[in-house]
């Protein structure tokens, strides 16, 4: 059953947010807000909860993890930047932007594009989710909250676990947040590539 967290959106209790962390690092699976909807989220190296959330998502081989960051200057640790993605970058975040680059040999395997070995990053512009990532130390390995057949993401902390009640650990709840998915940006090649329009604007690198 999953446990559900009420928490304030500009300044979230830390007590909650250490039981959150606590959770995910003895291999827990969360649902969690941001800054462009609500998200599904583990620990980098937890194999059961990348599986779990295949499962919730029904995720093919070639899907995008994404690797939630606090801040740009995580970024270096797991991909690689070149000098001019370094400054599009840099502009556009904290925001509701996920960037696929190449990845270095920090990320596990398993959460690598299985052709293009890249992987999806970014850093939200959210208080809770801000918080999280303080408390854990490194990114939480992530996938929007969009479950098959639903056209739209989940955006309210209480049809989430009344959703997902048996399937993840913990729902947390910091009321209103972003609807729309980020705008997915791959600067894994020659030319930026807009793989989906989102929450960002995408003009700065079309």
């Amino acid at each position: 059953m999953a446990r559900y967290f009420d928490v304030h959106p500009q300044n979230p209790q830390p007590r909650s947010i250490g039981q959150v962390v606590d959770l995910v690092r003895s291999g827990g699976l969360i649902a969690y807000p941001t800054d462009s909807c609500f998200a599904l989220g583990c620990s980098l190296g937890n194999r059961d909860g990348l599986e779990r959330i295949r499962q919730i998502r029904k995720l093919d081989q070639r899907h995008h993890f994404t690797l939630v960051c606090a801040e740009f200057a995580q970024l270096g640790q797991f991909v690689q930047i070149s000098n001019s993605v370094f400054r599009a970058v840099k502009a556009s975040t904290p925001g509701s932007y996920t960037f696929i680059l190449p990845a270095t040999k920090e990320v596990p395997k398993q959460l690598l594009h299985p052709k293009k070995k890249t992987v999806g990053v970014r850093i939200p512009d959210h208080a809770t989710t801000q918080a999280l990532l303080a408390e854990l130390g490194e990114p939480l390995l992530s996938s929007t909250l969009l479950l098959p057949g639903h056209d739209e993401p989940m955006t309210h902390g209480w049809e989430i676990k009344e959703e997902l009640e048996n399937q993840v650990d913990a729902v947390i709840d910091s009321g209103d947040c972003g609807t729309e998915p980020t705008t997915v940006v791959d600067l894994s090649g020659d030319e930026p590539e807009i793989v989906r329009h989102g929450a960002g604007d995408p003009s700065r690198f079309e």
